[in-house]
This record gives structure tokens, sequence and C-alpha cells, in this order.
């Protein structure tokens, strides 16, 4: 099987298991699920079994979309490497002593992307994964220096 069939057959296989774990989060049942979500009860119980067979990326990533499910997608440099991750499903509850510096700080960070195209959100995303990526090297790199020198005899 080619590279690209094999991220996006795992792609499915998380997306599946994501969508999975959030309906029983919910505590729904496959039936009412179903019914909010739009999609025939057999179809979710094969995503519920693991069964991605003849479903494909795009109607589970639909699947995503209704249930309100937050996901980023990572193909990775080889299949192993894909996965479908879910940001803060749930919103935590107000606090009772809110923290001014707390809504600011969060306000500061929020604002901003709200004023960014998709474009220019897909590239601070980017660039975020890049630095990420450079970061994790350096300190495998730094691990590999500290186990090449030998201990000191104090």
């Amino acid at each position: 099987m080619a590279a690209d069939s094999e991220t996006i057959q795992a792609l499915r296989g998380d997306v599946a298991h994501q969508i999975a774990r959030h309906i029983r989060r919910l505590g729904f049942t496959q039936l009412a699920a179903s019914k909010q979500l739009k999609v025939p009860q057999p179809t979710l119980s094969k995503i519920a079994n693991g069964d991605t067979v003849g479903l494909s990326l795009e109607l589970l990533l639909r699947i995503a979309v209704r249930a309100g499910m937050r996901m980023t997608l990572h193909t990775g440099f080889v299949p192993q490497e894909a996965g479908a991750f879910v940001s803060a499903g749930l919103r935590s509850p107000t606090r009772v002593y809110p923290s001014r510096v707390a809504a600011s700080a969060g306000a500061a960070m929020r604002d901003p992307l709200r004023l960014q195209t998709p474009a220019e959100r897909l590239e601070i995303f980017l660039e975020h994964n890049e630095l990420t990526h450079e970061f994790r090297a350096s300190g495998l790199a730094s691990e590999a220096i500290a186990k090449s020198i030998p201990p000191s005899h104090a």
C-alpha cells in the first residue's frame, strides 16, 4: 500500500476513534447520537467498533464537525505519525472568583486570532509546529551529546 493511502487509512481510524470517545464521554447511546448527528445508526456502530472500511475521511470529518469537536489532523513524515488530535472538547466552568489578569491574558490571545484570516492562522499553526520540531530535535541532540561525554571522576 502506498504511503499516502496508509496515512489516510491511519487518519480515518484515528478520527473514528476520537468520534467514538466523544460520544461515549457525552453518555449518548448510538441511536441518540445518530439522530443528533444525522448519521445512520449502523454507521455509528462501525465507527464505535473501529471499522472504517467504506467510510471516507470526509464523512468522518463531517460527523466530527456536527459533533462540535475541535480537531487537528497531523500527517507526519511516515504513516505511523499520522493522527487526529482533539483539543479542549468541553469548556471548564466559570471561575467563582474571576481573575482580571487571566481574563486580560485570554483576551490578548483570542482577539488577535479572530482578526487573522484562515490562511494567516494556518501559517501561525505551521510556524508553531516547525518551532516545536526544532525544539524537539535540539533536545534529542543534547541527549546524544550528554550520552557521549564520559562521566567525570571527582
